[in-house]
């Protein structure tokens, strides 16, 4: 080697650390670079929109769709999705991240991509979105609130890096494709049109029960491809009662004297919505519950009277009913002459042929609802005869508030039974299901299939 090479290859061995560790730098920092950029875009491009007043009519619009119950799961952080979500027949959903993080969530969203997802079932990814998200529903929704949504999910949001899990769909139902074919068959594309010959305050009911509070979709009966049968009061059935999901079943909330709500005030529906509790007469459970929850409890009082006048104002549907749900039942009187047995004989001793539904009544459920079933005069305990679920045509929910109990927290107050699927073997369970609807229900009654 020629000595004018060394100084030139001593140069070239002690540069090349500092140059293998600059470009390692630079690898790693472009990612972060990249998403400072990206964010730097999305502020810029949207910059319009960061208005707080936008940004709160978006939040209120947002708990008038209940988007939180959906979009959190349990013990997760809000908005950032993975609840699972069992659909009959196609198998487990996990619902998506709609914070504003820019990988997980939709903080990389264009203005027309939310709509076109709210609206339209259709992705970023441009593939259809499978319709337990209630895009027929917000079909209906108006530009500016899907812009005020925009702004407050974008700017009003704390941004979650989560990824929600890979849903788990049966294999010959996984692809999207059939699901533009059944968009184009049953789902309705035209935003809310006020009807002129109906008040101010009936067409905002229609609006919020139509579309953000998305009533139809549990309450609605559904066709032979589990469409809904009608969207607004001019179809036939609508809002006259719903399938069962996940065990519960959404009544026919028509003003129906007797299959629907035609003999509740507008105060008793008022009431209901704002607490899920209404004495001698309803209480809240399951999907309902969460509703009021997260929701309606949570909704201005002049919306929830819109949202009164309407459903008092659209058409009623008849169905199997004879009597409303909340007039039948009687207090019971069988259980008084076992009043100081042990809780063990109470519930049979153990012995599966010797559950006796007085019985398990009288050691599990007589503590609080009292041993006639009259609950307490407050109606926090409430009673079991003139109940709307205890007197209901079908056992569906009746099951799943034994079985799983009630919870919902409504300003800070709990309302809590617990449920008794692990203490009741299943003789044990039907025999009190069956005494509790004999005694406090009716015979109109009939066991779930």
């Amino acid at each position: 080697m020629r000595a004018a090479d060394q100084p030139r290859n001593r140069f070239l061995r002690r540069s090349l650390p500092l140059f293998l560790g600059l470009l390692l730098l630079l690898c790693c920092a472009w990612p972060l670079a990249q998403q400072i950029w990206d964010e730097a875009g999305a502020l810029e491009v949207n910059r319009e929109l960061n208005r707080p007043e936008l940004i709160a009519k978006g939040r209120y619009l947002a708990v008038l769709g209940d988007c939180k119950a959906c979009h959190t799961s349990v013990d997760g952080l809000p908005y950032a999705g993975g609840r699972a979500l069992e659909v009959p027949g196609l198998g487990t959903l996990y619902t998506s991240n709609i914070t504003p993080d820019l990988k997980a969530g939709i903080g990389g969203w264009s203005l027309e991509e939310f709509e076109r997802a709210l609206r339209r079932g259709i992705g970023e990814d441009g593939r259809n979105l499978y319709p337990a998200m209630p895009y027929e529903a917000y079909a209906k929704v108006t530009d500016e609130d899907i812009r005020a949504l925009y702004a407050y999910f974008l700017f009003g949001v704390k941004p979650v890096h989560n990824e929600p899990p890979e849903n788990k769909i049966r294999n010959l139902l996984s692809a999207r494709w059939p699901i533009q074919i059944w968009n184009w068959l049953f789902v309705e594309r035209d935003v809310f049109e006020p009807d002129p010959e109906q008040s101010s305050v009936w067409n905002r009911g229609a609006y919020l029960v139509q579309g953000l509070t998305h009533c139809g979709e549990c309450h609605t009966p559904r066709g032979l491809a589990f469409q809904e049968k009608a969207y607004n009061e001019r179809g036939r059935g609508f809002l006259a009662g719903g399938p069962v999901l996940d065990g519960w079943e959404a009544y026919n909330i028509t003003p129906d004297p007797d299959s629907g709500i035609g003999k509740w005030s507008a105060e008793q529906l008022a009431q209901y919505l704002k607490t899920g509790h209404v004495n001698r007469l309803a209480q809240a459970g399951g999907p309902m519950a969460e509703a009021i929850q997260n929701s309606f409890a949570q909704v201005h009082d002049d919306d929830i009277a819109a949202i009164v006048t309407y459903l008092r104002g659209i058409p009623a549907v008849k169905g199997k009913d004879r009597s409303p749900r909340q007039s039948r039942g009687t207090p019971a009187s069988d259980v008084i002459p076992l009043r100081g047995n042990t809780f063990e004989e109470d519930i049979g001793g153990g012995r599966e042929n010797a559950a006796d539904g007085a019985r398990l009544y009288l050691g599990l459920c007589a503590s609080c609802h009292g041993v006639d079933g009259a609950g307490t005069s407050d109606g926090y305990y409430p009673s079991l005869f003139h109940n709307s679920t205890v007197g209901a045509h079908s056992d569906h929910n009746l099951r799943r508030t034994i079985l799983d109990g009630v919870s919902r927290t409504v300003d800070g107050h709990e309302k809590m039974m617990p449920g008794f699927a692990r203490q009741l073997s299943e003789v044990q369970f039907e025999a009190l299901l069956r005494y509790v609807r004999r005694q406090f229900g009716s015979a109109e009654t009939e066991p779930a299939d």
